[in-house]
């Protein structure tokens, strides 16, 4: 019998490469906000730029949540499912896109709507 939530379809080899792509990105991502938060803390720039400025800082805090959501996902045991249908996802599009949480079918479908 076998848990709806396990990644099963995935090899352990596969696991280790998406657990160190996720962890590699969450460290980068999570640099790059605490170098945005930095030039917040300056407080120098025009208006524009300062815009720009919380807009990119609110993308990366976006982009560092997914990140660590998805490295729990896999430590749950729930990472590589279709949130929609619940099918595996392919290791291929994993590769790609770590954080893809819906299958190409719902992902189409998606789109489509």
């Amino acid at each position: 019998m076998t848990d709806g939530r396990t990644a099963s379809h995935l090899s352990s080899v596969q696991l280790q490469s998406l657990r160190q792509e996720l962890r590699e990105q969450l460290e980068q991502r999570s640099r790059h906000l605490r170098g945005l938060r930095a030039q917040e803390q300056d407080g120098s720039g025009a208006d524009g730029t300062w815009q720009e400025l919380a807009v990119s800082i609110i993308a990366a805090e976006r982009t560092v949540a997914e990140l660590s959501q998805a490295c729990d996902r896999l430590a749950a045991g729930a990472y590589g499912r279709c949130a929609h249908c619940q099918t595996p996802i392919p290791f291929e599009r994993l590769k790609v896109r770590p954080l893809a949480r819906t299958c190409i079918d719902c992902q189409r479908r998606h789109e489509a709507a």
